[in-house]
């Protein structure tokens, strides 16, 4: 019994070393496919960046889509005429206006989160690692920002730019960076004093390369996720300054636009509101989906098995 163990152990170490270690990328897609909803975001997410970046070659009438009008073929019910989501009051074809406002409608939200991120997370993490007086100055201007609900001062700030698409993803971008700016500050708060900051500390690294190399990696998961799920609530945001008139203009095939264009034949062409409307929904909920997955994904208590 001892010569047989001491045979097989050693064999049973070697096996164990030559099986290679799932990666990281091989879990993630273990997860994601094995959470049907994670699934459905993911798919809904890749088609609409699909439609973004190759709109204008898959829409049945670009031209149409781009704000060509053609009156000929007014209000056409879905289904007429060759055009599968109908006409709008100037001819053109609803299909092809949705696909091309998939751009404008997926790019402002990516930009505006992205410099949300890179102005609130920077102060957020040097805030709360210096802490002291630098962090009630960051943290009271922050507190003064979400002091007033972000709808509310992007619209502000909106109408005080001038109704323009880039000026609406400004407003969007000065309204969001401060809820980064709280939860990074939180973030490096509980992590400033762990042993592996304090060992930084001893190598005599610099402020900015502890922020760069350890605060920064062990704070981004959260911080990923709540981008991804801000980026459906900045489609939500964006359609709403748009049905305001304060972000894009036509003929500009932008989502929001076409829902507010379309408010006035609710009753008789409920196409033009219903379908512009429906997608983004499915914008947000492809969003939400994605961020609950990221979550789950990145929760370092999660075990994959």
């Amino acid at each position: 019994m001892t010569l047989l163990s001491a045979t097989t152990a050693p064999v049973d170490a070697v096996r164990t070393a030559d099986t290679p270690a799932p990666t990281r990328l091989r879990r993630i897609v273990t997860a994601v496919l094995r959470d049907r909803l994670a699934l459905v975001g993911v798919v809904l997410v890749g088609a609409l960046l699909v439609l973004a970046v190759f709109g204008p070659w898959l829409a049945p009438f670009p031209d149409q889509g781009r704000g060509v009008a053609d009156v000929a073929h007014r209000n056409l019910a879905p289904g007429t005429g060759g055009h599968l989501l109908g006409t709008d009051p100037l001819g053109r074809d609803v299909l092809s206006r949705i696909i091309i406002g998939a751009r404008p409608a997926l790019l402002t939200p990516l930009l505006t989160v992205a410099l949300a991120v890179a102005v609130g997370v920077p102060l957020g993490l040097l805030a709360g690692y210096r802490g002291g007086r630098l962090d009630e100055a960051v943290m009271r201007i922050a507190d003064m920002f979400l002091a007033f609900p972000p709808l509310l001062l992007a619209m502000v700030i909106a109408a005080m730019l001038g109704p323009s698409l880039m000026h609406a993803g400004i407003a969007l971008a000065i309204a969001w960076w401060p809820w980064y700016t709280r939860l990074a500050r939180g973030l490096a708060a509980g992590l400033r004093d762990r042993p592996f900051v304090d060992g930084a500390r001893a190598l005599g690294l610099s402020d900015t390369t502890i922020l760069a190399r350890h605060l920064l990696p062990n704070a981004a998961a959260p911080i990923v996720v709540q981008a991804s799920i801000d980026i459906g609530t900045v489609i939500l945001a964006s359609g709403s300054l748009a049905f305001l008139g304060l972000a894009a203009q036509a003929p500009t095939p932008d989502w929001g636009l076409m829902v507010s264009d379309g408010r006035s034949y609710v009753l008789s062409q409920w196409w033009l509101s219903a379908l512009p409307g429906a997608a983004i929904f499915l914008a947000v909920l492809a969003f939400n989906l994605l961020g609950d997955a990221l979550r789950d994904i990145l929760d370092p208590r999660a075990v994959t098995r």
